[in-house]
This record gives C-alpha cells, sequence and structure tokens, in this order.
C-alpha cells in the first residue's frame, strides 16, 4: 500500500504533501530474482540516507529541488521469494499514483520491478512506450526456467506492448538469441546513447516509460551493481541523454539495480542520487 501521510526519512528536498506534488518517488526493495550478486533491495534506503550529502541544486540545470512539487512515500513493503506478490504491489502502488495524476518514480530493487509499473502505465496509456537504457538486453523468453526475472523483463514488457514500442540503448551483454530477436521486435542500439535524441525528436507527444538500469554506466563508474559490464557510459553521456526527456511525455521512470555494499566507497550511491537529482529537476 502507498504511504500518502508521510515518510521519516525522504529522499533530499523531496518532503511536499502528497496532494501537492506533482512526482511521488516510491521505493521497490526487491532483488529475488537476481542472476549474479544480490543486495539491490537495498539501494532505494541507501539513496535517501547518501542524499543528504547532495546539494539540492543543480548547476547543470540552474534549478533546485526545493523548488519543485515532489513527495517521497518510503518503502513499499515486498515480499520475498515468488515474484507475483511483488509484482503486483508495485502495479497497484503506480496505478494510484497514475491515477491522482502524478509522475511515479520508482528506485528498485532489482529490475524486474519494472514489469509491476509498465502493466499499471500501459492499463492507463494503451499507446506506451518504453525507453530504456541498460548493460544488457533483458530480452529473455526465460531464464533458469523462470519468464519472470531481471533477465526477461523487458520482453515481458513486449508481451504487454507489442512490437514498435521498446527504444534500447547502451546494451552490451547478452545471448545471441536476444539481439537476433531485437531485430524484428525493438530498437535497439549497441554499446552506447547514439540515436537518442533523433529516437526522442520521433516520439513525439505518445506517452513513455523511461527505466534506467543503473550499470549502464561504466563498471569504473558505478562498481556497485550486481552484474557490471565493461564498456559503458559515462556520467556526462547519461545526462546529455536524460535532457531529451524534457521534450517528451514523461509517464513514468525508474532507476534500478543499485547494489549499495558492493562499492565500499559509496561512489556508486552518491552517482545514484545525482542522477536521480538531475531526473527530478528534468520532470519537474
Amino acid at each position: 500500500m502507498l504511504n500518502k501521510t508521510g515518510n521519516m526519512q525522504t529522499f533530499l528536498g523531496c518532503d511536499d504533501p502528497y496532494d501537492e506534488a506533482k512526482i511521488v518517488i516510491f521505493g521497490a526493495p526487491y532483488d529475488s530474482t537476481t542472476s549474479n550478486r544480490p543486495g539491490a533491495r537495498f539501494g532505494p534506503a541507501a539513496m535517501r540516507h547518501d542524499s543528504h550529502g547532495l546539494e539540492t541544486y543543480s548547476p547543470y540545470q540552474d534549478a533546485d529541488l526545493e523548488d519543485a512539487a515532489i513527495y517521497d512515500a518510503g518503502e513499499l513493503e515486498l515480499p520475498f521469494g515468488r515474484p507475483e506478490p511483488a509484482l503486483d504491489a508495485v502495479e497497484a502502488a503506480t496505478a494510484q499514483i497514475l491515477a491522482d495524476d502524478k509522475i511515479p518514480i520508482m528506485l528498485g530493487g532489482e529490475h524486474l520491478v519494472t514489469l509491476g509499473a509498465i502493466r499499471a502505465a500501459a492499463a492507463k496509456y494503451p499507446n506506451l512506450h518504453i525507453i530504456h537504457l541498460d548493460a544488457h538486453a533483458d530480452l529473455r523468453e526465460e531464464y533458469l526456467g523462470q519468464n519472470l526475472s531481471h533477465a526477461t523483463v523487458i520482453r515481458r514488457c513486449h508481451d504487454i506492448l507489442g512490437d514498435g514500442k521498446i527504444y534500447q540503448f547502451g546494451i552490451r551483454s547478452g545471448a545471441k538469441e536476444e539481439f537476433e530477436w531485437a531485430k524484428t521486435h525493438a530498437a535497439l542500439e549497441k554499446f552506447g546513447l547514439i540515436g537518442f535524441a533523433n529516437m526522442a525528436k520521433s516520439l513525439g507527444d505518445a506517452p513513455v516509460y523511461f527505466t534506467l538500469d543503473l550499470d549502464v554506466l561504466d563498471p569504473s563508474a558505478f562498481p556497485g551493481t550486481g552484474t557490471p559490464e565493461a564498456g559503458g557510459v559515462t556520467f556526462t553521456e547519461l545526462l546529455a541523454a536524460m535532457m531529451h526527456l524534457k521534450q517528451l511525455n514523461v509517464v513514468g521512470c525508474d532507476l534500478v539495480e543499485l547494489a549499495p555494499h558492493l562499492d565500499t566507497t559509496g561512489i556508486s550511491t552518491a552517482t545514484a542520487c545525482k542522477i536521480l537529482r538531475e531526473l527530478l529537476l528534468i520532470l519537474s
């Protein structure tokens, strides 16, 4: 159930009342299908805690979180084990925020939680498109015999949306079959963010859900993730692409796959916080 009455610890500057907020943050601390190193369930709490070492003001955008209308609803209580109940809870929370004409921003957690949010967003916006930034294609039909996994999440989203609705960038890992499948079912840009600006222009006013797996960043800048992949983008490249979201009809977002304890320096969490600050200001 979504908390509308206040949260003891919020992300920096995101403490407006629910009724007044344009954007609602909530955490989805779930990582039961993580295929390599677990720990993403601790990402949302770490981001809230470490955000208070960050300024509310962004010199990149000359904007301040203190001037934005954002409510932080805290964490969902998600069961471990089978993913269906967790996805149901994410779907219900996202649907509630969308019904109140606000923009949900979910903090993962592993990438599978995106599926719950997409179910809710697609129910309200039948013409929904997904922009997906990631190191991994996440297009497997199944992984280790399971069709609900962080390795299958975008394929499950395609089951809902169909062809011509999914745009993928930064992809540099996956089974050969995933890349072959994408040639006819999704727009997949390998390795980097080339074409992001042109893609954004082509979408017009179509409703867009933006899902950011933080392992799209190079592990030299972001090692705190369960399945790091060499050859990723820089923070500056990521931010430049995200700025194009300003021209889009973004109806929901998520940031997933921060596993804070895998980077004892704290740099990964600090980077995730800064990315979230910029995303919040882009959408405000």
